[in-house]
């Protein structure tokens, strides 16, 4: 291993007021234009060999070639905020109204972009990095379409990472999973539809409500409880509207949402079996037609063996304490497509700490001095699979 390339004080005060400006100017899934703009100029400014843009989206993507062939090494990050309002009194709060990233997407960018400022200094040993800055992760779709995006063969790595930074767990630790990182989930939408009437007449329609109130127990119903292991399912109800809010029609229509978990994806297959045949049974008891349709679709993220060991021995040579995890997070994380095809790959959790707030909450922040600890940490790892140039 190489002489370990650290950020000086000025680049980590650079990054600070990278993720500043990100953090004032989030977009939602499918719409990163001003976000992805902002990266691309950023990436030219530090000398990428090449660039990508529009991938899968409103992707990005950048490599730095390396003095000789060899591997290509992959970190990931997100360019997506959340239609969420923020609450805080940050000089650098929100500027989009009803939007936020209060996921930490703008911390795990400006680690990339951090990397990329390193990458500019000190091209690796041996061959490639790809810095990717992927598009509409908080709805599965970006993955998906990066990878279906044709030009997917000219970057595809041989080693993926990526950090998600994690309340709860002390700041600047890590903790990583043997195996599933992250379990799979899906929305499910239901439409019940019978026939609407006279509020005064409802024995001549064909209302939904009984059925959604039966699906209502009986979808969450399917839910196994237990341990973070294989054989956890998790069906949660997140919305119901029964006909309109008037008072004189008895409702012909229904919707429910129900958002389906699991650890494994053949733990998901058989959630998804076991709810579509509670609701068709349900529907045909009352006599409704009834539509599903799926939305929002992760696999399991599942972390190699061999790409956890590059993260073990990383964290090991930053002094950074490793916490092994009890079990995945329940949380979903489309990063779940790059490992699919033979990719090493490995979500690292990066502890955001133990008092802060939950991912989603409005009052969120990524600390930044999380920055130097995650950008040094892909470093290790760059260093560690490709080795320095001039160190050679």
């Amino acid at each position: 291993m190489n002489t370990p390339v650290t950020l000086s004080p000025e680049q980590i005060a650079t990054l600070t007021d990278v993720r500043h400006a990100l953090h004032r100017r989030p977009e939602v899934s499918g719409q990163e234009v001003e976000t992805a703009a902002h990266i691309v100029e950023r990436l030219r400014d530090l000398d990428a060999d090449q660039i990508w843009q529009d991938l899968g989206g409103h992707g990005v993507a950048a490599a730095f070639d390396g003095a000789a062939p060899g591997p290509t090494v992959m970190i990931r990050c997100e360019l997506d905020g959340l239609p969420i309002p923020e609450q805080s009194d940050l000089q650098y709060r929100s500027e989009i109204a009803d939007n936020s990233h209060t996921c930490g997407h703008d911390g795990h960018m400006s680690m990339v972009i951090g990397v990329a400022m390193a990458l500019c200094d000190k091209r690796p040993q041996r061959g490639r990095v790809v810095v990717l800055f992927q598009p509409a992760e908080e709805t599965g779709q970006g993955a998906p379409a990066v990878v279906a995006d044709p030009r997917w063969v000219e970057l595809r790595p041989d080693y993926a990472f990526a950090i998600h930074n994690l309340p709860g767990l002390a700041l600047g630790a890590v903790q990583l999973c043997d195996g599933v990182a992250c379990c799979a989930s899906r929305g499910m939408q239901v439409r019940l539809t019978g026939k609407s009437s006279h509020a005064a007449a409802p024995e001549d329609g064909v209302s939904p409500a009984a059925a959604m109130a039966t699906l209502m127990t009986s979808l969450p119903a399917l839910s196994s409880g237990g341990a973070l292991q294989a054989g956890f399912k998790l069906a949660t109800l997140t919305h119901a509207q029964l006909g309109e809010a008037t008072f004189g029609i008895a409702p012909g229509v229904g919707e429910l949402r129900c958002t389906l978990r699991a650890v494994t994806d053949a733990d998901m297959a058989d959630l998804i079996e076991r709810a579509e045949a509670e609701v068709r049974a349900i529907a045909a008891r009352h006599s409704l037609e009834v539509n599903i349709s799926w939305h929002d679709v992760f696999s399991a993220t599942v972390n190699s063996a061999a790409a956890n060991v590059e993260v073990m021995r990383a964290t090991k040579r930053q002094s950074i304490p490793l916490r092994a995890a009890a079990g995945p997070q329940r949380f979903s994380e489309d990063f779940a497509c790059y490992g699919l095809d033979g990719v090493e790959t490995a979500m690292i959790f990066l502890g955001s700490g133990v008092d802060q707030p939950q991912l989603h909450n409005p009052d969120f922040d990524f600390p930044d001095t999380l920055l130097p600890v995650g950008t040094e940490l892909f470093l290790v790892l760059i260093n560690q699979l490709l080795g320095w140039a001039e160190d050679a």
